[in-house]
């Protein structure tokens, strides 16, 4: 029976291996990328609903960058609190704004979806960014640096949405080893072709995509996903590209209570539901193999078998996995959450269970 189980956890290492020597090492080894000039006409789409304090630090951001065609289509989803005037100010201020004011409609209410359609409609350019009111880009090339990847062939460039660093909280820690782990995920699988997702504080793609698939029609019943469902559905091995130039970044502060990120984590999973069934497997196959990582060496080092092999598939393991991580966070600039990687695996190993098993009797909330 012992060594059935070692062939087991053999095994189960083989799989582990697969995802970081194939999969991610397409993104955590690839070359540097360059910005090229490419000064096509942009439109920035943010959607914002009871975001007043936000919008009033980050859409000037918006407005200063260095491009020379963009405009910016801001959307009140119908707030409640003085975004609107906000976004009337801005207006009045920055002559490059659209607005676009939703009211709420019986039918759609309260969903992100909807607002963001009359926003993509109201855009007059056909390349689209989108990030949230709650982001902010890292520097004024933040549009130079996401349309430089916009090729002829590519219409839809996944970037990367980063949270703010907290000092003396390993909470942030989690939280940005978390996002560093689901960007490598996506850009990998995105550069082997296989693109499942991007995340909305930081998506470009082609309004001619928005309707090749009808928009969001086919899962606007579904609250969230209006980035990574969208993906899902409508990117494919030619159309999508990725970016991970550092001016193509944008942050947003991150959660500062483990209760509020597990309400954001049980959002991002139940949505996950509805991908397509090879990128579910995927996915579940990943997570799987890390719990079963943990679990079934125990087993055999209880009863002392063979554990100097199992030691030995431990480390290497580990060796492994440590350098594929590492050389991704040193391009998206998350190295020093590293250190910290077998402890923060484990912890969201098992986070990951629990939002499992808390979405199974409750559904989570979605957009506000």
């Amino acid at each position: 029976m012992l060594l059935i189980i070692l062939y087991f956890f053999i095994a189960i290492v083989v799989i582990q291996l697969f995802y970081y020597l194939i999969v991610f090492a397409k993104f955590s080894f690839a070359k540097t990328q360059e910005i090229s000039q490419k000064n096509i006409p942009v439109s920035v789409i943010v959607c914002a609903k009871n975001e007043e304090e936000n919008v009033i630090k980050y859409i000037p951001l918006l407005a200063e960058q260095n491009y020379p065609d963009f405009e910016i289509v801001l959307i009140d989803d119908a707030s409640s609190d003085n975004t609107l005037e906000v976004f009337e100010e801005f207006e009045k201020q920055y002559p490059n704004i659209r607005l676009v004011k939703v009211k709420n409609n019986e039918a759609f209410w309260g969903n992100k979806k909807y607002a963001l359609t009359l926003g993509i409609k109201a855009a007059q350019k056909e390349h689209l960014l989108f990030t949230d009111a709650d982001c902010y880009p890292t520097s004024k090339d933040w549009i130079t640096a996401m349309a430089s990847q916009f090729t002829k062939e590519k219409t839809i460039v996944l970037g990367y949405g980063a949270y703010e660093k907290i000092n003396n909280s390993f909470l942030n820690k989690i939280i940005r080893f978390e996002t560093l782990l689901t960007a490598i995920q996506y850009f990998s699988w995105a550069k082997i072709g296989k693109p499942y997702m991007g995340v909305g504080r930081n998506l470009a793609y082609k309004k001619d995509e928005f309707f090749n698939v009808n928009g969001f029609i086919d899962h606007i019943q579904i609250r969230s996903g209006d980035d990574d469902l969208f993906i899902n559905q409508a990117a494919n091995s030619e159309n999508t590209t990725i970016s991970y130039l550092p001016e193509s970044f944008t942050f947003s502060a991150p959660k500062t209570a483990y209760k509020d990120w597990f309400i954001q984590k049980r959002r991002h999973v139940a949505t996950a539901n509805f991908y397509k069934t090879f990128d579910k497997i995927q996915l579940g196959l990943f997570f799987s193999s890390q719990l079963l990582f943990l679990l079934v060496p125990i087993i055999l080092l209880v009863f002392q078998f063979q554990w100097i092999l199992v030691l030995s598939l431990i480390g290497f393991r580990y060796l492994v996995t440590w350098i594929i991580i590492g050389f991704a966070s040193g391009k998206l600039k998350e190295k020093d959450v590293v250190y910290w990687y077998p402890i923060i695996e484990i912890i969201l190993i098992f986070t990951q269970i629990n939002v499992f098993v808390t979405n199974i009797f409750s559904k989570p909330a979605h957009w506000k």
